[in-house]
């Protein structure tokens, strides 16, 4: 069974949301919109468990501001032949083979060396998006988390819930969950979904706060290899 746990402000879905929901069901994916959550990391953690996932299952953690542009089926293909592979960690569409102690996934110096990976699309519309494009697919440290999959065995292993050292509810969990799942050995995995998101993404501070905490108590960089 393939699942997308999706956290949303309201009911009341944009026009994008409605999109997103129509192209899962499309794929044959059952979708559950998280209404009006406290903390991602909680509405994360509950619905795991209220849909009693098992190690096969798959889900879908992603924002509801993206539209996916790869047709339903490749897209299904990808997700369940890479999740299900025993050593894969988190799927995604953009991360880095390097963290760097800034904690900083898309750090442009690291861009510049080639170090990051993935392609998304920027904007309002596919027409007048920007494409911003990481580097070719691969096997990385950590990744956005506008669009993450995982087993429910992988999803279990690293564990939803939000760290003690965090202050912030809704920032940092990608970078969280990612780094977890790659420092028990298993491997991230960039693949080739193409995504439109309708935000470029601007750091808040409650982000910039649970960024220095995560500094404080990871030791970094952390690469592949």
């Amino acid at each position: 069974m393939i699942y997308a746990f999706i956290c949303t402000r309201s009911k009341n879905f944009s026009n994008t949301t409605k999109k997103l929901s129509s192209y899962l069901s499309r794929a044959g994916i059952s979708t559950k919109f998280l209404v009006g959550q406290k903390s991602i990391f909680s509405g994360y953690s509950n619905a795991f468990k209220k849909f009693d996932i098992q190690d096969n299952d798959i889900v879908i953690l992603c924002h509801d501001d993206i539209e996916i542009l790869t047709d339903p089926e490749v897209f299904k293909n990808i997700i369940v032949q890479t999740c299900l592979q025993v050593e894969t960690g988190f799927v995604g569409v953009a991360g880095t083979t390097m963290l760097s102690r800034d904690a900083v996934w898309w750090n442009h110096a690291l861009w510049q060396e080639g170090k990051h990976r993935g392609h998304v699309f920027h904007g309002d519309d596919i027409l007048t998006a920007d494409s911003t494009y990481y580097g070719k697919p691969d096997q990385v440290v950590c990744m956005d988390g506008l669009f993450l999959a995982a087993s429910g065995r992988v999803l279990r292993e690293v564990g939803l819930e939000k760290p003690e050292y965090f202050e912030g509810d809704w920032d940092f969990y990608d970078i969280h969950y990612t780094v977890s799942a790659h420092k028990k050995k298993l491997k991230n995995k960039v693949v080739p979904i193409s995504i439109l998101h309708n935000s470029h993404g601007t750091p808040r501070e409650p982000w910039n706060n649970n960024r220095l905490a995560f500094i404080e108590n990871n030791q970094l960089p952390i690469f592949v290899g």
